[in-house]
């Protein structure tokens, strides 16, 4: 990647430890700043991960996940003041880095639809005023109003907190019996490695379960006109715990699919008046309607990224970075191929044995094989993405090709705990 940063060009709020790698390889030295909270620094030990980055300048303290300072941040910080660029490089540093790059005058979202879709309950409302479909809802403080909310629909719904990501705290319940037991899972969430100590308040949002294929829409959009629209198909575990198993690029439905998905995602940016950036939204399609699941402000996760660019032979993460510096990149309109991920998934316990990892890259279209945990680790419960042992990235002529290749590879590899 070709892009003139300079040093300190470029500020990056909240560590993306999964992508620091990407940006080791394609950023200029000490081209970055990198923002992140006080705490996680010190428990994530982001200033030895640094110095082995030589992308990365130097790292900045700052209380930003709670509410960003602005003013005290750059009276500390004066030379931020120089950025050509900020990105959030985490789920909650979204509305920190939509107030940096307005107070810099920088591309970004913007802080109002930065605030909407860093919060569940507010993104709904919005989708409701722009006539988006979706599933009913409620803001709830109780498990009892929960379970009258389910009540309504034969004691199913969903439980979701109104700010994790990564479907921290989401729950499929069946029966309204698992309302009360399972209440602190989702009002009270575990926090994620990337969190602040001081905690991230949360409400509980109480909805309809819908029945459907799911999809996710990712949207590379400057000054508020789309330059590039995709849509992925979506593999989630069954059960309770919806954590996503899979994704395929580009989605295998009909064109009139693919574009009624990419048409509601764009009315939903133009709702919120979304500026910058890029827009990942995730939809069911329920009685053929896409409805809306919700929404981020911020690049997709779960190898998204990879897949689009594979797909569409683009560097899609260039792409995005140059919208953020003011440009107008060129993407291809139609892919070239296909990509798919699968994610291995492992049973609770301790890893006694890994087998399978060569025949899983002996499969034709293999391309990455990655095994996040070793023989002797602790393997949880899978509650959330960040619970699953590892991916396989697969290219394919087409997303049917592509899919079942990345299936046929993940099928090789057995996990075994004791």
């Amino acid at each position: 990647m070709d892009l003139d940063l300079g040093h300190d060009g470029m500020i990056i709020v909240g560590a993306p430890l999964g992508m620091m790698r990407w940006f080791s390889e394609e950023l200029p030295a000490g081209s970055v700043v990198l923002v992140e909270e006080p705490d996680v620094i010190r428990r994530r030990d982001i200033g030895r991960i640094a110095r082995e980055m030589p992308f990365v300048s130097r790292v900045v303290p700052a209380e930003y996940q709670t509410g960003l300072d602005v003013d005290a941040l750059l009276a500390s910080e004066p030379g931020l003041t120089a950025a050509r660029l900020v990105m959030p490089g985490l789920e909650y540093a979204v509305a920190a880095t939509a107030r940096l790059a307005d107070r810099l005058g920088l591309p970004g979202a913007g802080a109002q639809a930065a605030d909407v879709f860093s919060d569940k309950h507010r993104m709904r409302l919005l989708a409701d005023r722009a006539g988006l479909a979706n599933p009913a809802y409620e803001l709830v403080a109780t498990p009892e109003q929960a379970e009258a909310f389910a009540d309504r629909f034969g004691g199913r719904c969903v439980l979701k907190p109104t700010r994790r990501s990564g479907s921290l705290g989401v729950q499929l319940i069946s029966d309204r019996a698992q309302i009360a037991s399972g209440w602190t899972a989702t009002a009270a969430p575990e926090e994620p490695p990337e969190a602040t100590g001081r905690g991230l308040p949360t409400g509980v949002l109480v909805e309809q379960r819908l029945n459907g294929p799911e999809h996710s829409v990712e949207l590379l959009v400057a000054d508020g006109e789309v330059i590039f629209g995709n849509v992925t198909d979506k593999r989630l575990l069954p059960g309770r715990r919806p954590v996503e198993t899979g994704h395929t690029v580009p989605s295998g439905l009909p064109a009139a699919g693919r574009q009624a998905l990419l048409d509601v995602a764009t009315r939903l940016a133009d709702a919120a008046g979304f500026r910058t950036g890029v827009l990942h939204s995730e939809w069911i399609v329920a009685d053929g309607v896409p409805t809306l699941v919700e929404c981020a402000a911020r690049l997709p996760g779960d190898m998204i990224t990879a897949l689009i660019s594979i797909g569409y032979e683009c560097g899609f993460i260039d792409a995005y970075l140059r919208v953020l510096r003011g440009e107008r990149p060129a993407l291809p309109a139609r892919p070239t191929g296909a990509a798919a991920v699968e994610f291995l998934l492992a049973w609770a316990g301790t890893v006694t044995a890994i087998d399978g990892v060569r025949r899983a890259r002996r499969v034709p279209g293999v391309l990455e094989v990655q095994l996040d945990v070793a023989v002797g680790d602790t393997v949880a419960e899978v509650t959330s993405s960040a619970r699953r042992s590892g991916h396989l990235l697969v290219w394919g002529a087409g997303p049917a090709e592509a899919e079942g290749a990345a299936r046929k590879a993940a099928e090789q590899i057995q996990i075994s705990v004791g």
